[in-house]
Parts: C-alpha cells; structure tokens; sequence
C-alpha cells in the first residue's frame, strides 16, 4: 500500500446584496482596478514581468495616483495582471490568442490578504475607501460545509459587481493523504458518447463498465438547434441573441461529467485503487481535425477529455495520465493488431420516470482469436495494462489465467442498470 499526500482547493460563489452607499465605493474601487490592471497587463506581456517586478515598477506609482485605495487592492491587481499576463503567453503560443495584447473585458477585483475583509455572522466585510461595507447572502448549505467540514479558508477573496448584486468568490483548501494499491487500477478511456472503464484487481482484470454519456448526442443536438435559431438572422441580433442565451449545453455536458466522475471516484476508493487515464493531448486532436468535416472538427474540439481529467484531479484520488497510442488496435490478449471492428447496434427498452423510451447503443466489435472483442472495452483494458506492465507493453492477460468478465452498462444519472436487462448486450462484450 502506498501513500500520496494532495491538496485540494473548491471555491464557493455567493450572490450578494448591499445597500446604495456601499455599491458606489466598490465601482469607485472598479474603475481604479482597471486602470491600474490594463497598465500592468500591457507591460507583464511586453517585458515578461513576474509579481515582483510588477510591485517594484508601478506599486509606488499607483499609490501616488490612488492615495484613497486600500494598499492590499493594488498587490491583487498586479497578482490578477501576473495570471492574465501568463494565460495570454500559453494561448499565444499554442496559437489560441489572434491579437498583441490581451484585452480586459471583465473585472474581477482581487483582495490579496484577509487583513481587508471578513467572514463572521453571516456578513462579508470589506475595507474600502469609505470605510468597511458590509455584503449579506442568503443561507448558503456548500459554504456551511466547508466552514464546517475541516476546509480551511484561504486568504485570497475576489469579487465583481453585477448590477446591484455583488458576486463574490471564496476559496478553501484541504490536504488528503490517499492511499491506494498500485496494483489495483481504475483505467480510464474517454470516448464520443461513453466511457468504458476497467478495472484491476492486484493486476488482474475484474470488472468493466460502460457509461453512457452521450455528450456527442447533446453536441450534436445543440449545434442543430443553434444553426435553427441563427439561419437567416446575425447573432448580434436581440432576439437571436435572447433565444441563444437559454440553451444550456455546457451545464448539460458539465453535469454528466460530474456525475461520471463521481462514479468513478466512489469505484476508486472502495478498492482503493490509482486512476489511469487515456490523455489526448492539444496536438492528437489538430491531427484528427485536419481531414475532417466541419461538423465532424466541432464534435472532436467538444470532446471532453481534458475536463473529465480536471475533474477527477479535484477528487482525493490518484491520477495518471498514459498515451493511448494504439490502445485500441491491440488485442490485449496477444498483442496483434485489430484490423477490423464491424458495427453493431443493439436496442433495448429503458424505462424512465414517465415513459419506456428505445436506447440505441452503438458499438464497434472484431472476431480476434475465437474471442469477440468490443472497442471502447479493449482500449480502457489496454490503458490499465500500460500502466500495469513496467515496460507500457498493452499485453498481459494471456499469462494471467481464464477470464470472463461482463461489461456493465452504467447510467450516470442512475448507478449501475441490473445486469439481467442487458444480458444479451453482454454476450458480445465478454472476454474469455
């Protein structure tokens, strides 16, 4: 058994409210912090400057410009205008940024140290140039949880005013140490519409499952339904603009992937296993969008690998991250190349809260040494044996024994489904 110590960080947002006194001397504070924060953006680009230069060029300036300004506001703009300043650098060189110089749009004024704000009865306070204001939020059960839950507050507070609401951004850090078994592996692969997971007990193939995200689906779904609503008209149009507004795509996505992560999380822990996920990085997908069509190119740059890998980073569980390099066009058995997967598209009746409703499930099966072998089966089983195997050889379970494991189709929204209404599914996925 092994040990890894992690730090985690979650940041709860809180909507508040203030009267009008206290409004106008936190949009005095906004308008100084964008001043201030597009001088130092433009000349952290230019000069690549860090923190500390910042501080040493413009601290003194800005205090001569802004007596009035709380002293710990202009370290948080020069700390926001260091962030900004790196993120424009990683997208310029990864040939994301098509301007100069980063713009500010949007201002999110930083409070560096807690020295100039509080938390206590159920009141934010903040110093300002008036004195301290006080910002009220409703009873709010995440924040209580971390405040109650071993959490330990940060120091760093931030917030951006919205009309007459106030927006504010509170950060907790906690340390875990996990404790996980290198030889039990949760092996991870991210694929259109599922994913499949294997798992390894002691280095021996145990359990697979099948989540059916279908993020492809919704892809493809909202992008029709935004080519409706845009066809004929611009966007910048009100009404286009209003409709385009209510299409909630990224909460949808979001929330299948919170709860895929989640089930993953719980498998991890109760075998106390190390997660090992196929990574596709920046450069794959380029390559897979360079002959596509364009609808194919916008299904891939939607593919939601890298935010999957962001969520379970924030879990206490251990993640690693294997190239998929033909993880699945090798049979994990012997180690040939798979030359062919046919289709296979099984329905079945799913019954919903309302009404029995037809799944249609594709998939994309070869007949491999007197064996029938799934895809997105074999490349979750082969990511777990490039981690298993010292050498990141995928093959290993010819010299480990017999197997015969079932593949579990799995609902995120729902658990597991009872292995009895997919049996026939099954018979296609086993591996023997």
């Amino acid at each position: 058994m092994e040990k890894l110590s992690k730090t985690l960080t979650r940041t709860v947002v809180l909507y508040c409210y203030t009267n009008r006194y206290a409004r106008r001397a936190l949009r005095e504070i906004e308008g100084a912090y964008r001043e201030m924060l597009v001088e130092m953006v433009e000349y952290a680009v230019e000069h690549k400057a860090s923190q500390e230069t910042l501080h040493r060029v413009f601290y003194d300036k800005f205090r001569e410009r802004f007596p009035w300004l709380p002293t710990r506001v202009i370290k948080g703009a020069y700390r926001d205008a260091a962030r900004r300043a790196k993120s424009f650098r990683e997208r310029k060189r990864r040939g994301k940024a098509y301007k100069d110089r980063p713009e500010v749009k949007r201002v999110t004024i930083t409070y560096s140290d807690s020295q100039d704000w509080r938390l206590e009865d159920g009141v934010i306070k903040l110093r300002t140039h008036r004195g301290w204001v006080e910002l009220h939020y409703r009873n709010h059960k995440q924040l209580y949880g971390y405040l109650y839950g071993g959490w330990r507050l940060a120091s760093e507070l931030r917030f951006k005013i919205l009309g007459r609401k106030i927006v504010v951004y509170l950060s907790f850090t906690k340390s875990f140490d996990v404790d996980y078994n290198p030889r039990n592996v949760v092996a991870v692969d991210v694929n259109e519409n599922n994913v499949t997971i294997a798992l390894f007990k002691d280095g021996a193939l145990s359990d697979i499952y099948r989540v059916e995200t279908r993020l492809g689906e919704i892809v493809i779904a909202y992008s029709e339904r935004r080519r409706r609503i845009a066809w004929g008209n611009s966007t910048k149009a009100r009404e286009v603009r209003r409709k385009l507004r209510k299409l909630h795509e990224k909460e949808r996505k979001l929330d299948v992937l919170r709860k895929t992560a989640k089930f993953i999380e719980t498998l991890t822990v109760e075998n106390r296993a190390v997660v090992v996920v196929g990574n596709i990085g920046e450069n794959a997908k380029k390559r897979m969008e360079e002959d596509a069509s364009s609808k194919l190119r916008h299904r891939i740059h939607q593919w939601s690998v890298k935010k999957l890998i962001e969520l379970l980073d924030e879990k206490p569980i251990h993640v690693v991250e294997v190239s998929e390099r033909g993880t699945s066009s090798r049979d994990p058995f012997t180690g040939r190349r798979i030359k062919k997967f046919e289709p296979l598209v099984i329905r079945t009746a799913v019954k919903g809260l309302r009404r029995v409703r037809v799944m249609k499930i594709v998939l994309r099966v070869a007949w491999v040494g007197g064996r029938v072998l799934e895809r997105d089966a074999v490349g979750a089983v082969n990511i777990g044996l490039k981690y298993l195997n010292s050498d990141g050889s995928p093959v290993a379970l010819g010299s480990t024994g017999t197997h015969e494991v079932w593949v579990k189709l799995v609902n995120p929204h729902r658990g597991a489904t009872p292995l009895t209404v997919f049996d026939y599914i099954c018979e296609y996925l086993q591996f023997r």
